[in-house]
């Protein structure tokens, strides 16, 4: 398996690249649409804040487009997908990258609001980017260097205590990333299919919560780093530590994360 570090290299392979982002008005999301639209990429946005969407296509130009889209809703999704599949050029790329994280007590909270915000979290972390991946991986498996990141989280390796649903579509993610991996790799060569485990990142949803966070112009500058040298599992911040210490002592890992 290929890890990634960060070597410190231009972003010129990026250059007219056309990269489907969702989650791209907040956070590391906003950070990566403004990072891959300087490195001359064109980005096809994706958020359900039109507003946001239309502030960013302000900032950073023509070489973003905005696609508004909710996506827990399934027909939002067609219709995104929809739209990908015949954009014109045609996509190079896809990051997952959006997600929520909801904080639920299962002694505490009604069933009806705990099977709401499950439905949430799962379509947003696990349903979407499965869905979207069903619909693009032919077409991105024809071009000639088609990339998906998929976006998960150190809490992917051992789960924190308030926050099980969210841990629990993180992991799934990641297993769906290697197993989709696995699946095309011999017959789609040239599509890298990665994943990029972040560390607690400061941003709306970490807001709160826990030390030593990393902001997310670093997160997005790490992960476009490299991308370009086909890593299988791109490691961001601590997360690099937090591999060996989960291989070598996963009790102590799990203490960690736990909270």
């Amino acid at each position: 398996m290929k890890t990634g570090f960060v070597p410190m290299r231009p972003l010129m392979w990026l250059e007219g690249k056309h990269i489907l982002l969702t989650g791209a008005t907040r956070g590391i999301g906003r950070e990566l649409a403004k990072q891959l639209v300087a490195a001359g990429a064109t980005v096809l946005a994706v958020a359900r804040d039109d507003e946001a969407l239309t502030a960013l296509k302000w900032e950073l130009g023509p070489q973003l487009q905005t696609y508004t889209c909710d996506l827990q809703n399934a027909a939002e999704r067609e219709q995104l997908i929809s739209e990908m599949m015949g954009a014109q050029p045609p996509l190079d790329g896809l990051i997952n990258n959006a997600g929520m994280q909801i904080e639920v007590d299962y002694l505490m909270g009604t069933h009806v609001d705990l099977a709401k915000d499950i439905s949430m979290e799962v379509n947003v972390n696990l349903v979407a980017p499965l869905h979207l991946c069903a619909a693009l991986v032919p077409c991105l498996a024809k071009r000639p260097a088609g990339v998906i990141i998929n976006v998960t989280s150190a809490l992917a390796l051992s789960p924190k205590q308030d926050a099980p649903v969210y841990c629990a579509t993180k992991a799934g993610l990641r297993n769906f990333t290697t197993g989709l991996r696995y699946q095309t790799g011999q017959l789609a060569p040239n599509l890298q299919i990665s994943e990029c485990i972040m560390p607690l990142v400061e941003t709306a949803m970490t807001k709160g919560r826990g030390r030593g966070k990393i902001s997310p112009d670093r997160a997005a500058r790490d992960l476009l780093q490299v991308i370009k040298h086909g890593a299988d599992e791109i490691w961001i911040g601590k997360t690099r530590l937090l591999r060996i210490i989960h291989r070598l002592l996963p009790d102590l890992s799990a203490r960690i994360l736990r909270g």
